[in-house]
């Protein structure tokens, strides 16, 4: 049965990482498999239509990327005439949000994959011999889980992902915790060992040829039983520390990243941990710290990494969950105290919690406010998502108390993504002003303010002004009235030489950057460049 046509379909979002599922997909399927013609589209792609298509694969990843996941659907439905039972969708979200996506009505008939394709094929995607459908007689092959990622279909798209020379793969599934913001539980269960790492590389070499990086996706390697094992095993792949690969006449720097993070409960336990993963060409070391609960240890761990020789430091602070915007700064001030003690460089990714199964971004922590979650994602989309430890970034990006940092949040936005403009060049008369005036409301004016902010949507401030109080109140309230387009583009450009010189010695490469949509919110579709930098702005303030 083979010469088949197979579409794997990536929904348009931008992200950092290729989908592995639908490469194994086309590993399953392609010349080394079932020799089926397998093409990868991302978004929408119209060509589609010219080929009738015997089975079509589509990837989830963000539960919040709802609608531009359901556009992919209803493309697939689309583009196979209705007949739903070739349309197959699996991948993170298809599997938190499982029993929202298979009540859907008009997707009723497609086949939502829950979880890894860890079985049999036929098993895994749930064909039924009885109709016969394609390969449902593969019930004793290699799971798909366990095949070699098929890179040739990258070249198949024009969107560049800025990970991309690498080989991506797991030393261990699943994790011993079981945290309550986190979906890896229901995804992945209790913490496994996996196949081979050697079987996997050398697969990806001789097929694909020899790549840089080595990108490991487990969710908690340090607490597998064969920890030294796995960095033997790396060692023995040729990353080790200060490795390098020769091209040609070039040799690149190689790189391991464990890029999910490892756990700093375990770190601090014992210095061996350090000292094992100092032996790998790490670059850089994720540790979360998620909660001020863990700062006692986060620190511990972070003195054993610099012991260890392990300079390049990077962590996941999760926000938006119990915590609370204070929380949240005395994290990322200590990463400040501790760059200055150790004389090391720490980066950390601010990631904002929303619930697994939640179709938008909408969710605000009992602790948080709307407007302050809008102001911190401003801050970031300014810093492109990071937060340096160096001092005198973090002040100016900040603050250096938590009032101050308080105090930034209560900025209007287009202060706070122009702050050049308004703290040193032609703005600084009204960001005067604006402070001055601040300065003279009393904590509970400040709260009715925060209040009338998180109620405004964007383009109202200026009509509902008549809402609040005469005096200081409607006073302040002005400053929050959003720019024209036209003048935050003349602002932008008048700014933007001395922002990025500024930026420039903090800033890491983009394949060291977390993946997180909600800074990159861009439509990828067939034909069209993903521009780097955002390219409207004012969009941020949405």
């Amino acid at each position: 049965m083979a010469n088949k046509n197979i579409l794997l379909v990536e929904p348009g979002y931008r992200n950092k990482y290729p989908p592995l599922g639908l490469m194994k997909i086309a590993q399953y399927h392609g010349p080394q498999g079932k020799k089926d013609h397998v093409r990868f589209v991302k978004g929408e792609d119209p060509s589609a239509y010219q080929t009738a298509w015997d089975r079509i694969y589509i990837t989830t990843l963000f539960s919040f990327e709802w609608e531009r996941t359901a556009r992919s659907i209803d493309y697939a439905l689309d583009l196979t005439g209705g007949q739903a039972h070739r349309v197959f969708v699996g991948g993170i979200a298809a599997s938190l949000m499982h029993d929202k996506y298979i009540s859907e009505p008009r997707w009723r008939g497609v086949r939502f994959i829950k979880g890894l394709l860890g079985q049999a094929p036929a098993t895994s995607l749930q064909l039924d011999p009885f109709e016969e459908e394609l390969y449902a007689d593969d019930v004793h092959g290699k799971p798909i889980e366990d095949l070699v990622p098929d890179y040739s279909i990258l070249d198949h798209i024009s969107y560049e992902y800025p990970v991309s020379d690498a080989y991506f793969t797991y030393a261990s599934r699943g994790c011993v915790r079981k945290c309550a913001f986190c979906g890896v539980p229901t995804l992945e269960g209790m913490q496994r060992d996996t196949n081979s790492l050697t079987e996997v590389v050398e697969g990806v070499s001789k097929l694909y040829g020899e790549k840089r990086d080595l990108i490991l996706m487990d969710n908690n390697v340090v607490a597998s039983a064969n920890f030294k094992d796995i960095i033997a095993e790396i060692i023995d792949l040729g990353f080790e520390r200060g490795a390098k690969l020769k091209r040609g006449r070039y040799e690149l720097q190689r790189r391991v990243d464990f890029n999910q993070g490892v756990d700093a409960r375990i770190l601090c336990k014992d210095p061996m941990y350090l000292q094992q993963l100092a032996r790998i060409a790490l670059k850089p070391l994720r540790i979360a710290f998620d909660h001020l609960g863990v700062k006692k240890p986060y620190a511990q761990a972070i003195r054993y990494s610099a012991d260890a020789g392990i300079t390049e430091l990077s962590n996941y602070m999760l926000y938006n969950f119990k915590d609370s915007p204070q929380d949240l700064f005395e994290r990322m001030r200590l990463n400040v105290e501790l760059n200055e003690e150790l004389g090391i460089r720490i980066f950390s990714f601010p990631m904002r919690y929303q619930p697994v199964d939640r179709q938008d971004r909408g969710h605000i922590g009992s602790k948080w406010n709307s407007y302050y979650l809008r102001s911190m994602q401003v801050i970031l989309q300014a810093t492109h998502g990071i937060v340096s430890g160096a001092p005198e970034f973090f002040r100016k990006a900040f603050g250096d108390t938590y009032e101050e940092f308080e105090g930034i949040l209560l900025r209007p936005h287009h202060y706070i993504f122009n702050r050049y403009w308004y703290e040193q060049f032609d703005g600084r008369a009204e960001f005067d002003s604006f402070l001055s005036v601040m300065a003279s409301l009393s904590y509970g004016e400040k709260s009715e303010l925060i209040e009338y902010l998180c109620s405004r949507e964007k383009g109202d401030y200026e009509r509902d002004l008549n809402a609040l109080a005469v005096g200081k109140l409607r006073d302040a309230a002005r400053f929050f009235v959003p720019m024209t387009k036209a003048d935050e583009a003349r602002i932008w450009q008048a700014q933007k030489q001395r922002r990025n010189e500024d930026l420039g010695a903090y800033l890491v490469p983009e394949d060291e950057r977390v993946e997180d949509a909600a800074l990159t919110d861009q439509d990828v579709q067939p034909g069209t460049r993903v521009d780097r930098e955002v390219k409207n702005i004012t969009e941020i303030y949405a």
